[in-house]
């Protein structure tokens, strides 16, 4: 499809997204359940204060980096679909189809259901019927929980907002983003002036950068083991693939570009605010955390919900709860933000014919009803099929394999096209894209051995793909 088509179908896409609409939905789908659930397996993985601080600040600043490579993409191409587009343009439409492929089976709907999950985790804190243990329904093969269920229900809730038009779900994303934001510097505040404790911060900086890994034997008695060579990468690796999931999903911004006001501008703006704003929120969450809670405790705190274990020291049970609820708030807003982003790649895939057809149309609300719908049914039966940290695993392994093609195209269209207008510039280039090359690659190698079950799914539906392509295309013709 030319570029002409491409754009003549966009006309039916309304901008009505300002700057501040743009960067509360890269800072809503960023900010969701990973700040609030990995640092427990981050602590059993590298075991550490000073370690477990540098893999959120590694994080924010690998997210950045990519982020404001991004930016030129965004001026180039700021069109619905967003990172679908710049991969057609840089290589060509199989490539493209790949990302969108695996977008829908994995990484999208892959952390929508993540994130469900997580809501469901902090709702069974407050109401402990949807806790993952209460089993509704057991098959032999598999269970599903009322947590699942629940997770379940939230998915198809946010789906039906937004089939309504974007101005609801823009209205729910900037209302949730602002509420989690004020959520969490006040417990960021509160946790630093009346729960941190000075023999506490001591304690957990003592050996700061002393690597080990924390487990518990069958005995209930806490087993450290110290980590170096290969181990300790792997542990880095293992480590990095919480923080980074928790500052993943900024780029939803890019696939829906053409419902935002002056976008060759303002999602590069809005790229950069957003992801900057959250890894300071990160970090200093999670200096908080060390400064409120001894490290053995953060690694092992029940169901890994050490954001509320941590209001607990502060507030007492009743600031537990409250804390559990704005939690809740987050990844509902957050799941916002990831539903009504997704369905825009399958509404440009279709177009191209690479896709369910009537995702390629848009509903009398100006938003393409049927791609959110098959979203909805696909990430609701990833919901059943593996708990939070699986899914994480799965989905950041096809998410570091297509960022590192996308910005590998940011030196194959300043090759290709060295004319094209381009608004922003990818800021330290070629360095700073080289260096989130060299980084996001050398992780998806790591967990491909570390954590290959999960990573080798992950591969498994990318390389489905393939035979996937060939079949549509056929079909088109």
């Amino acid at each position: 499809m030319s570029n002409l088509d491409t754009n003549n179908h966009q006309t039916a896409f309304r901008p009505s997204l300002s700057l501040l609409d743009a960067t509360m939905i890269v800072a809503g789908s960023m900010i969701g359940s990973g700040v609030f659930l990995v640092s427990a397996e981050i602590t059993r993985s590298i075991g550490s204060a000073g370690w477990l601080t540098l893999m959120w600040v590694l994080g924010g600043i690998v997210t950045i980096i990519a982020a404001v490579s991004y930016g030129e993409l965004s001026g180039m191409y700021p069109r619905a679909g967003g990172q679908y587009v710049y991969l057609r343009e840089a290589y060509n439409p199989f490539i493209a189809f790949l990302f969108g492929w695996t977008q829908f089976g994995v990484i999208q709907a892959g952390t929508i259901a993540a994130v469900a999950v997580a809501f469901a985790k902090y709702s069974a804190f407050i109401i402990p019927f949807f806790s993952e243990d209460h089993i509704l329904l057991d098959l032999g093969l598999f269970t599903v929980s009322a947590a699942q269920v629940l997770a379940i229900i939230s998915i198809v809730v946010l789906t039906w907002i937004n089939t309504r038009g974007i101005r609801n779900g823009k209205i729910i994303q900037t209302v949730f983003t602002l509420a989690k934001l004020v959520s969490l510097f006040g417990l960021i505040v509160f946790g630093f002036f009346l729960g941190a404790k000075a023999e506490v911060w001591s304690a957990n900086w003592e050996h700061a950068w002393d690597a080990m890994s924390v487990t518990k034997d069958a005995n209930g008695q806490i087993v450290t083991t110290a980590l170096s060579g290969l181990a300790l990468f792997g542990a880095v690796a293992i480590s990095m693939k919480g923080s980074l999931f928790s500052s993943d999903a900024w780029n939803n911004i890019t696939f829906i570009a053409a419902e935002i006001k002056n976008p060759q501008r303002n999602i590069g703006r809005a790229l950069f605010l957003g992801t900057f704003l959250v890894t300071i929120v990160y970090v200093s969450a999670n200096l908080m955390y060390i400064a409120v809670l001894p490290l053995q405790e953060i690694a092992f705190v029940p169901k890994d919900r050490v954001a509320v274990a941590a209001a607990t020291h502060i507030f007492g049970n009743g600031g537990a709860i409250v804390i559990a609820i704005m939690i809740m708030v987050s990844t509902f807003g957050c799941n916002n933000g990831l539903t009504l982003a997704g369905a825009r790649i399958y509404y440009t895939m279709a177009q191209d014919k690479l896709f369910f057809k009537k995702a390629g149309e848009l509903n009398k609300y100006n938003v393409p009803a049927n791609g959110l719908w098959i979203q909805c049914l696909w990430a609701s039966l990833l919901c059943l099929t593996g708990k939070y940290g699986d899914l994480l695993t799965m989905v950041i392994f096809g998410v570091l394999i297509f960022y590192v093609i996308t910005i590998l195209g940011i030196f194959i269209l300043r090759r290709k096209q060295p004319d094209m207008p381009r608004p922003y510039k990818a800021f330290g280039y070629p360095v700073l894209p080289l260096l989130y090359i060299i980084v996001a690659a050398s992780l998806a190698l790591l967990l491909l051995k570390f954590e290959f079950n999960y990573a080798i799914s992950g591969l498994g539906i990318i390389l489905l793909g393939i035979p996937v392509y060939y079949i549509a295309m056929a079909r088109s013709k």
